[in-house]
């Protein structure tokens, strides 16, 4: 386990009597050796292509197994055509916290060669690094170095693994695939030798493997699910909850759009500043409605408001053909704050609020409508009425806590 270098004197004979012992006796000898180091994330050298290195095999030429540390979070799958042993170890390895370290790894060879009596002579080392876990890249981040003979299996695995989870594997699956007899001439406790046991023994330790294992796919399969949902939804909110500019009227665009409104970017359509940032309806057909998108880090200025107008006055010059029924201001306010500090209402003055001829929206509210799939709620907000669109909108999941058809009225219009 975790063997030390091929100069770290003890250690190394240790090694070398283990291998050769297991080559006496015809038995493989499995070795488990951690690559990286995780209390290490300071940038590699330019000048190196990997962070990290041991060495695998031994011999007059040792092999060396290098790791190029990944971002955290790398997408990971099984290596194909897995044995049984090397698949349990893959799923558990898995399994692992989103924020523990990997490696890519690569198989290093070294040769030599001297000028003897008989001429120049050419070694070079042999073996083949078998991957068990790989990234979305194909590169291994666990795998099994073994020599052209076959007779080691040399794990070489990340640092800041759980080793009773590594033992457990080697007890339960690789020792009893790779070298049973070790466990038989050791009489271990913790192997159960089929060949002595009973059938409803074998029956029953073949159903919890079985549902240990299940439970690992599935397990992996709502990770990867979460993560996917993550990825999906982590632009759109920061976008509405923490963006400015083009991120946020392209994170609103995204949410009307969702809430089965037709959408039109007038920045592309008009040219930048010539009027609000969309134009939306139901459907192609009106009525229509201005929507200007808006940020600031504290309070907003309530001039806002005279932008949106200005746009309202100027659009019969601009499309007399598309006449407009009002307008929408959206503004992501006091987006320097957690959104739990925000005021509830993007205005708070109250003789200003029974001024408004527009409808003023939060993007807070917008978002808690959003990420309920709660679209009707959406479409009264902006076109100030609920129309059932003839196309379903886009579907999210929704809160199984908010009663079916609740809908909250937050946004700021005059009555």
């Amino acid at each position: 386990m975790e063997p030390a270098g091929p100069f770290s004197g003890q250690s190394a004979d240790e090694r070398r009597r283990f291998l050769a012992g297991a080559e006496r006796r015809g038995e493989m000898a499995l070795v488990v050796s951690l690559i990286g180091n995780t209390d290490d994330d300071h940038p590699r050298s330019p000048l190196s292509s990997y962070s990290a290195s041991i060495p695998v095999g031994g011999g007059i030429l040792p092999r060396s197994v290098t790791g190029r540390r990944l971002p955290t979070g790398p997408l990971l799958e099984l290596a194909s055509e897995l044995g049984p042993a090397d698949r349990d170890l893959a799923l558990r390895l898995r399994n692992r916290p989103p924020t523990a370290p990997w490696w890519a790894l690569e198989l290093r060879d070294m040769s030599a060669e001297w000028v003897g009596p008989a001429g120049v002579t050419r070694l070079m080392s042999r073996g083949r690094l078998e991957p068990i876990l790989v990234n979305n890249l194909g590169e291994p981040v666990a795998g099994a170095w073994v020599p052209p003979d076959g007779r080691q299996r040399w794990y070489v695995l990340p640092d800041g693994i759980d080793w009773n989870t590594v033992l457990d594997w080697l007890m339960q699956h690789a020792l009893p695939q790779f070298a049973p007899t070790a466990l038989r001439r050791a009489r271990s406790p913790r192997f159960a030798d089929p060949d002595l046991q009973t059938r409803d023994e074998l029956v029953a330790r073949q159903e919890l493997a079985d549902l240990e294992a299940h439970y690992a796919e599935e397990k992996l399969r709502l990770k990867q699910q979460l993560l996917a949902a993550q990825a999906q939804a982590e632009p759109l909110r920061h976008g509405l909850l923490y963006g400015s500019g083009t991120p946020l009227v392209n994170a609103v665009h995204a949410v009307l759009t969702a809430a089965g409104m037709h959408v039109v970017d007038l920045d592309l359509e008009l040219g930048a500043t010539k009027s609000a940032d969309l134009l939306v309806s139901l459907d192609d057909t009106g009525p229509w409605r201005l929507v200007e998108i808006k940020s600031a880090g504290g309070r907003p200025s309530e001039n806002l408001v005279v932008d949106l107008q200005r746009h309202l006055n100027t659009w019969p010059q601009l499309r007399p053909e598309r006449p407009v029924a009002g307008g929408v201001l959206i503004v992501n306010h006091q987006h320097k704050l957690d959104p739990s500090e925000r005021d509830i209402e993007v205005y708070t003055r109250q003789e200003f609020v029974d001024t408004l001829q527009i409808t003023v929206l939060s993007t807070r509210h917008l978002f808690d409508w959003w990420r309920l799939s709660d679209w009707a709620a959406i479409r009264t907000a902006v076109l100030g009425r609920d129309i059932t669109p003839a196309t379903p909108a886009a579907t999210t999941p929704t809160d199984p806590s908010v009663p079916a058809g609740a809908k909250s009225r937050w946004w700021q219009r005059r009555t």
